[in-house]
């Protein structure tokens, strides 16, 4: 059985806590606290690895309580969450409280999930890294070959086979380009949706390439403000600002000798983007405070979900940065064009699913599984994971019904969407062939909602069974 992560959420307000747990709870085993004190308990008693916590509570606020976490459980990633103009006290528990991640309400719910991930991500990394870095410092051959061997399976874990598709995927013509130019120190540009699939391939490229056994980071542009970005990337001196009681190593100089993965590269403000391209043009980073620069030799993969070349036209992107990054461009198709690959990444996905709930099935019924490629998935796989998660979650079969599909996915089912709304809004042809196509998608979708129990669905359809039999004949739908 795998753990999922654990997340603490610190929060005096109740709605709040909720709203929070709701988001999360799909993907993370989450813990609540109204205070201080309760969260306190629960970090005694609890393995977490993320704290979210609310900057406003009574008697203590959350950077006093992060810095008091710092102390006491150092590997805890701490990320805050507040609605106020407090930037200064913010800014000062980045150091001083080791603050991670600096979040404003209001929050967007897949932004929140994307840091949280993110965290999660880091928390298991530093452990990864601490057991690496004591095991090299021994002379033992054999722990020296376990290190090595660590590295191995996370290069097989992230090859290019993990982004999952069939064997005549339109992706597959993607991951062959990527593997072949993964090899050679050029900047990258990943574009498409989100929930494609950008931050795996941009894995599978440093796993692919001669930096693969050195550092991987990642981090959110569009997550936080230019100061904050510029100390995560450059990080910053001692007394650079209020609240910067120590220096601060920025990611670009972690990921010396390997790859800087920068997500929502456009979402950066014109003033940021120049100091982004003077690293990717000097190969030098100068940390907030400091009059020295450093050089450092990093790879730059970005990734957007907007047309960067629009947005330069529109002047909200600098023209020299976008070639900087783009030596190369890869475009991750969207799920609803390639629905060749929703049968095995659904596959996949419900194989994750099991392991994380440790809920056995034996998969899904052909009606489910004809719902889910008919579907167009505007959230891509992330929306497809959370529905296989649901799906699993409600079942009480050996087999994933369409009956547990959210409604969204049932009314798409058998016949494409937009094509059956035209037939009945556009006005032409006779009202008996409009009126007959709107009772046939019905039909279906009560069908699939029933698994095919023909008493339900008459029951509910109001229609006797021979009624219901005469419909089904006239539609080619008896099964």
């Amino acid at each position: 059985m795998t753990t999922l992560p654990a997340v603490l959420i610190v929060d005096d307000e109740i709605r709040s806590q909720e709203s929070l747990r709701r988001t999360l709870e799909e993907e993370f085993e989450v813990f609540t606290a109204s205070g201080a004190g309760d969260a306190a308990t629960i970090l005694e008693q609890e393995f977490i690895h993320v704290i979210l916590c609310d900057q406003r509570m009574p008697g203590v606020s959350g950077v006093e309580f992060l810095k008091t976490v710092r102390e006491q459980w150092p590997d805890i990633v701490r990320i805050i969450i507040s609605g106020y103009t407090e930037t200064e006290d913010i800014i000062a528990g980045i150091n001083n409280a080791g603050i991670y991640q600096y979040i404003t309400k209001p929050w967007r719910p897949e932004s929140l999930l994307l840091n949280v991930r993110a965290a999660a991500q880091l928390f298991r990394l530093q452990q990864e890294n601490q057991q690496a870095s004591l095991e090299m410092r021994t002379s033992e051959p054999a722990l020296r070959k376990r290190v090595q061997a660590k590295r191995e399976k996370l290069r097989n874990f992230y090859d290019f086979v993990r982004l999952v598709r069939a064997a005549d995927s339109p992706l597959n013509r993607v991951c062959e380009t990527a593997r072949r130019i993964a090899p050679y120190d050029i900047s990258i540009l990943i574009s498409g949706e989100s929930g494609t699939g950008k931050e795996l391939l941009a894995h599978a490229i440093h796993y692919g390439s001669s930096r693969a056994d050195k550092t991987f980071v990642i981090e959110n542009c569009g997550a936080l403000a230019d100061t904050l970005l510029e100390s995560e990337l450059f990080g910053h001196k001692r007394g650079a600002f209020t609240g910067a009681y120590e220096n601060r190593v920025g990611l670009f100089e972690q990921a010396d000798g390997g790859t800087i993965f920068l997500d929502e590269v456009s979402e950066t403000t014109p003033a940021f983007q120049v100091k982004l391209l003077r690293v990717l043009q000097e190969g030098e980073i100068r940390p907030l405070g400091s009059s020295r620069t450093r050089s450092v030799d990093v790879r730059v993969i970005a990734a957007t979900n907007r047309d960067l070349e629009e947005e330069v036209r529109k002047g909200r992107f600098r023209e020299d940065l976008y070639y900087r990054l783009t030596t190369f461009t890869l475009h991750m198709l969207p799920l609803r064009n390639r629905p060749v690959d929703i049968a095995p990444l659904s596959a996949h996905l419900l194989e994750e699913a099991m392991t994380a709930l440790d809920k056995r099935c034996q998969g899904f019924t052909p009606e489910a599984l004809e719902a889910l490629q008919t579907y167009h998935w505007p959230g891509n796989v992330r929306e497809l994971r959370n529905e296989i998660v649901r799906m699993l979650a409600l079942s009480d079969h050996p087999e994933l019904g369409a009956e547990l599909l959210s409604s969204r996915v049932l009314q798409a089912a058998g016949e494409d969407q937009q094509e059956a709304l035209a037939i009945l809004s556009t006005g032409e042809g006779p009202l008996k062939e409009r009126m007959e196509e709107l009772e046939k998608r019905l039909l279906k979708e009560t069908l699939l909602r029933h698994r095919w129990n023909k008493s339900a669905v008459a029951r509910e359809l109001g229609l006797s069974r021979v009624g219901l039999r005469g419909k089904l004949v006239r539609y080619g739908m008896e099964k």
